[in-house]
């Protein structure tokens, strides 16, 4: 996947533990250093629940999770570690004073990033003799799903640096943005910043409540965010004319007296008090672990959604895309056949049976189709050379029942090939039982008319390989049963 083998956390808080999700989820083993007695211990449920979303937002193939440990030492935790990520508390000397120290023991070639959310990445190199490999790497809450991490330079950072670390972040299914020029507190949370002063004050003023200004949010603008940004959704609010109309049309607005983002109300123990009782409120009982998995589930859902959306999905969606198509690219797959296909089937699988819906199991057929085809040879230059595969037949068999959690593998036999015709059976099991059986017929096409046509001649080759070491296997159970034919 990556250059990166071995990562040390510092700091194994929010932050740092959702940067240890991500790593280990990632199949990456990490040495953890947290002063804290308890920081173990409060990991834990964190891990949890991160277990529980990358299992639901890559139901497919994904790496073995890495090991996990807590060591004594800063010094224990940096000495073969390929890249070092800095989570501690935001205090300018705690950090010079760790990223001194990570330099004296860490390898001249391991990546040292600091997860800073606004000190400039020139003050955090002061004590270093090696600051050229240091680099802000600032993440967004929960880093385990949401993808973007803004790269900082400092004035003594690397170029070769900032380029290592973005092919690093890149490969753990992030979005890493290089912020132009140093800056304090970056780009997101100057944004943020601006937003939150304003709530801030509309709580303070007795407007809204904290759950109203929340709702405000969510049922209207973060929706939107959450797929095209602000820009792109002011373009389009201008109409056909675009941003430049949009602009013209409300740039007078900039000017009215409607906020107050030049001040900020102080935080009085009154005002602290208001917010944390409306939060306590809004939170109606639930746990923060509760509240996470909550989080998680709808950042999935969405996620999972922007990818549905279109051919090559939109948003954060085109990068899950992405980020799923490299893990299957580098699952290990069983020469010969059967092709290897898994998935662990999440809550929102289930009916009000509580078996696994039945449309699912089309869907994880569907998956394991696409890993067969990607092995001969269907990728995207494939696809914009204008031929693919269509389905045109599927008979599939109910045979027992998948459930929430179970782990279900699916091996896959080429019944028959020709240059225009793939006839696919997969068998889904769960351990030793066969769960489900589907068989497919899929047409070789042209995709600007529909049609069929044969196959050019690498992918005639590849087709008759695989169906030639399909044949040399005993038939399948069930391959060909019609409906209501006896078992």
């Amino acid at each position: 996947m990556t250059e990166i083998r071995k990562v040390a956390v510092v700091g194994g808080g929010v932050i740092g533990g959702g940067w240890v999700a991500r790593f280990a989820q990632n199949g990456l083993d990490v040495a953890v250093y947290d002063p804290d007695p308890q920081a173990e211990r409060k990991l834990q449920g964190l891990m949890a629940n991160a277990a529980h979303a990358f299992a639901r937002l890559i139901p497919g193939a994904r790496p073995a999770p890495g090991r996990v440990t807590f060591v004594a030492s800063l010094a224990e935790a940096v000495a073969d570690a390929d890249l070092i990520q800095e989570s501690a508390p935001e205090r300018l000397d705690l950090k010079q004073a760790l990223f001194a120290e990570i330099d004296r023991h860490a390898r001249p070639d391991a990546l040292v990033g600091s997860s800073t959310s606004g000190l400039l990445p020139t003050d955090l190199q002061a004590r270093m003799s090696n600051p050229e490999r240091l680099f802000v790497a600032h993440p967004f809450n929960p880093v385990y799903l949401v993808p973007l991490v803004e790269l900082v330079a400092g004035e003594k950072t690397a170029d070769a640096t900032i380029e290592r670390a973005r092919t690093v972040y890149a490969s753990l299914g992030m979005k890493p943005l290089k912020i132009r020029k140093e800056i304090d507190a970056f780009v997101g949370d100057r944004l943020l910043e601006a937003l939150w002063r304003e709530a801030l004050w509309l709580v303070h003023d007795d407007i809204a409540s904290v759950e109203e200004i929340d709702d405000v949010i969510r049922y209207s603008f973060g929706l939107r965010w959450a797929q095209m940004g602000i820009f792109q959704v002011y373009r389009i609010a201008g109409g056909e004319a675009g941003m430049r109309h949009f602009m013209a049309q409300f740039g007078p607005c900039l000017k009215w007296p409607w906020t107050k983002l030049m001040d900020v109300p102080d935080l009085t123990e009154a005002l602290v008090d208001k917010i944390s009782d409306q939060s306590d409120e809004q939170a109606d009982g639930l746990s923060i672990r509760e509240l996470e998995r909550i989080r998680d589930d709808n950042l999935v859902a969405i996620m999972q959604a922007l990818k549905a959306s279109g051919r090559e999905g939109w948003g954060a969606g085109e990068l899950l895309k992405t980020y799923e198509a490299s893990l299957t690219e580098t699952a290990p797959v069983p020469e010969p056949l059967p092709v290897a296909y898994a998935v662990t089937v999440p809550a929102d699988w289930a009916d009000y049976n509580g078996h696994m819906t039945e449309h699912r199991y089309l869907q994880v057929f569907g998956e394991a189709t696409d890993v067969l085809l990607a092995r001969l040879g269907l990728d995207a230059a494939y696809l914009a050379g204008g031929h693919s595969f269509f389905t045109v037949e599927t008979h599939i068999r109910h045979l027992a029942e998948g459930k929430v959690g179970d782990r279900l593998a699916v091996t896959t036999e080429i019944l028959s090939a020709d240059d225009k015709r793939l006839r696919l059976f997969h068998t889904m099991r769960r351990g030793e039982t066969v769960v489900a059986t589907g068989e497919h017929m899929l047409l070789h096409v042209d995709t600007a008319s529909g049609k069929a046509v044969p196959a050019g001649a690498d992918m005639a080759a590849a087709m008759a390989a695989l169906a030639g070491a399909s044949a040399a296997r005993p038939r399948p159970d069930g391959a060909g049963r019609a409906i209501g034919d006896r078992r």
